[in-house]
This record gives structure tokens, sequence and C-alpha cells, in this order.
């Protein structure tokens, strides 16, 4: 598999770069779309300096990458995560309160621009409203697995949870998810053709 085989040369360029720093290169050309769109997401105006920021600390933290503990990948959307979580802190503290940047900030998760994104318009209040019903871990491991498309042990390991525990709480929330949209589908339905329940 051709992402096997990329996780597994990036861990090795990771690793390498502790000693080599001109192997760090190819893991910013072959990452860097993945996790701007990743921050794009979460903080659009933000997304082109968080990333260079991200970049930053990653090259100066790579020492601390350990394989045994997780992928290159999910080490990458870890540094990713706690940029962005600098980021909204800043917000809460700098900006004057009433500011679009406060906020923004106060937020800490701006899901009131997710719906914006979705394309199933029907269906975006009714997503948006139950993700940010999930507890945060749970919302978190979801979307990086559909938006960022990280596997669910690189998502645990992102967000620092075992692999089994993510998988119980990924599990926990596809299943609220699916309620709460398969009630939105029902009364759908049943507006369009008049029927009761």
């Amino acid at each position: 598999m051709i992402r096997e085989e990329h996780t597994d040369a990036d861990d090795e360029l990771l690793l390498r770069s502790q000693r080599d720093p001109t192997a760090f290169e190819p893991l910013v050309t072959r990452h860097s779309a993945a996790l701007h769109g990743y921050l794009v997401r979460r903080a659009p105006g933000a997304a082109d300096d968080l990333l260079s920021e991200l970049w930053l600390r990653a090259y100066a933290g790579r020492h601390g990458f350990d394989a045994a503990r997780g992928t290159a990948r999910a080490w990458l959307f870890g540094v990713a995560r706690h940029v962005l979580a600098a980021h909204w802190r800043r917000l809460e503290t700098e900006a004057p309160p009433g500011s679009a940047q406060f906020a923004e900030g106060i937020a800490s998760d701006p899901w009131q621009a997710v719906d914006q994104r979705l394309d199933a318009a029907a269906v975006a209040p009714v997503l948006r409203h139950a993700l940010t019903k999930l507890p945060a871990v749970e919302r978190e491991l979801v979307l990086l697995i559909a938006w960022e498309q990280l596997t669910p042990t690189e998502a645990a390991s992102v967000v620092g949870v075992p692999p089994g525990t993510a998988r119980s709480r990924l599990h926990r929330a596809r299943t609220r998810l699916r309620e709460r949209l398969g009630a939105l589908v029902s009364s759908t339905r049943m507006s369009k053709t008049g029927e009761s329940a």
C-alpha cells in the first residue's frame, strides 16, 4: 500500500532529521497541503501563518518524535493541534472584547463556520449541532478521520489517547451522529409527504 510506504518513509525521515536536518524538507513537501487543510477548516483567516508556525515548531521539536508512540504523520497533526490551541488562547487574551478575533478565541472551536463548508445544506445545521454536542475528543477524532484522512490509530496519537480508547470513542461518536441525522431524515420525509409518525 502506498500510504503505509509513505508512513514508514516519513517515520524514517523524521528520525533521520534528528541527525541530518536536511531530511526534514521532504516532510514539509509531502504534508503541507494536508496540514494546511486542517488549519483552514479550523482557523481560515490564520491558516497560512499557523502553517508556518507549525513547521517551525515541528522542526524545533523533531528530537521529541518517538516512532514507538505513533507515526510521523500523526505527530505532525499533533503539532498542528497544539499550534491551533495556542492560536485560540492568544486570541482570547490579546483581542479586545467584542471583536471578531475575541469571539473566535472564545469559541476555541469555530463550529459556526463548519456548515458554510458542508455540501449538504439541509443537513449542515443538524450535523454542526450534533458535532458541537460531542465531547471534544470524540469530535476531534471524527474530524481527523473524516476530514484529514488519518487512520484511527493516527488520530488516537494526535489527541493523546490509546488506539483502543479512540476506536471506542469513535464508535460512540458515529452512533450519536447517525441517530441525530436519522431523526433529521425522518422528520424531513414526514414534512415532505405529510405523513405523521
